[in-house]
């Protein structure tokens, strides 16, 4: 078992493509990192760049103490395990977890036994003779995680490997290489563009946008204090109403086109910044868990939004309601590209109790829980702290 150490990683193509950017990251002896980010953020070229599969074009890696940019995959004392799986399927799962061990020449008697113990761990015992074809995709998948359970290596790296599951099967998964990888207590970086996997499954999680580190952390601090309006908007499901809206410093207010808003002394004292916004627009970014709907009570002395019902989704346990608002709408693209956006109306969602009567096409008054404002600044997307 060993750490891993990205120090200022690059990534740069010959056609000039600049896949990953000065990458610096530190995974623990026995951690569980997620590096997440939506298609093409560089995510899997970082993974791929640590398992020797891609070349580094600037930086440094070191996995266990040493620097290993140069060396071949089978010399980096890793294991990596596949979306695809990649099981041969002439062989018995039996032999498909001793593959590496037999190509090492490792004695017969130590190779039977890591295979019984990884078989044992993934509930594979009654399936060691048969052929892949006659497994599940959840087995097979363990499968694949067997054959680099066997190897013991310093670390694991984990490609996407659900991605090929059913939503129930996923699930299920997530739990089960949780499980697995806190009894193994193997250093792992597992990657993903699912930021619920990112959240349920990593100690720490690494959120990737064009190729750049965002931010790393708990998945709850990610949740609660996002430190830009990327993080904000992604971490999430479903995902943080991001709002223009000008700030009032002797008010303590927030003007969100037709509707005003207070800001709590504790948000204030929470950002000591935000005294330097006077009569400037800020993005204002709410979870849909923190607006309810007014007319059910229990809201008094609550700010709020009046806005109109446009999609009413029953979940059972509780409602998504999306509701068009006279406030301007921010995304992290607008600030990426310096544009505007829709300074005018946007569709919040709000995630409220299933007693609610609330209809498309109805009006709405939504009571905002501001304690939990989030506020970033709107030509940087930085949060304002």
């Amino acid at each position: 078992m060993g750490n891993i150490v990205l120090n200022e990683i690059d990534k740069l193509y010959e056609n000039g493509f600049h896949a990953v950017h000065k990458l610096s990251l530190e995974v623990q002896e026995g951690e569980f990192l997620v590096l997440v980010g939506p298609s093409g953020c560089g995510k899997s070229t970082a993974l791929r760049m640590i398992a020797g599969l891609e070349s580094i074009s600037g930086g440094d890696l070191h996995i266990g103490g040493r620097r290993v940019n140069d060396l071949d995959p089978k010399d980096r004392d890793i294991a990596m395990v596949f979306q695809s799986y990649a099981l041969y399927p002439h062989l018995t799962v039996r032999d498909n977890i001793a593959f590496a061990l037999k190509l090492k020449k490792m004695p017969k008697e130590e190779i039977a036994q890591r295979v019984d113990e990884a078989a044992r761990i993934l509930e594979l015992t009654e399936y060691l003779d048969r052929k892949p074809a006659k497994l599940s995709g959840g087995q097979r998948q363990r499968v694949a995680m067997g054959r680099a359970i066997v190897r013991q290596p310093q670390a694991f790296l984990m490609d996407e490997p659900l991605s090929n599951l059913d939503a129930k099967l996923r699930v299920a998964m997530r739990a089960e290489i949780s499980k697995i990888q806190r009894h193994l207590n193997v250093t792992t970086v597992y990657v993903t563009h699912d930021q619920i996997e990112a959240m349920t499954m990593g100690d720490r999680v690494a959120v990737l946008s064009r190729g750049v580190l965002q931010q790393v952390d708990s998945p709850q601090n990610l949740y609660d204090f996002p430190d830009n309006i990327f993080v904000a908007t992604f971490i999430g499901s479903p995902q943080m109403n991001m709002l223009r809206g000008r700030y009032d410093v002797a008010a303590a207010t927030l003007t969100l086109g037709s509707s005003t808003i207070s800001v709590p002394e504790s948000v204030r004292t929470a950002r000591p910044a935000l005294a330097q916004y006077d009569g400037r627009d800020i993005a204002v970014g709410i979870r849909p868990e923190h607006i309810a709907d007014a007319a059910l009570g229990g809201t008094e002395g609550r700010s709020t939004i009046v806005g109109t019902v446009e999609v009413r989704e029953g979940l059972g346990s509780e409602v998504l309601l999306h509701v068009t608002v006279d406030a301007g709408k921010v995304t992290a693209e607008d600030i990426e590209s310096e544009t505007r956006g829709d300074e005018h109306s946007s569709v919040i969602v709000a995630r409220v109790s299933p007693t609610t009567k609330l209809t498309p096409d109805q009006s709405a008054t939504l009571a905002v829980d501001t304690s939990h404002l989030q506020l970033f600044d709107l030509e940087s997307g930085q949060a304002i702290r």
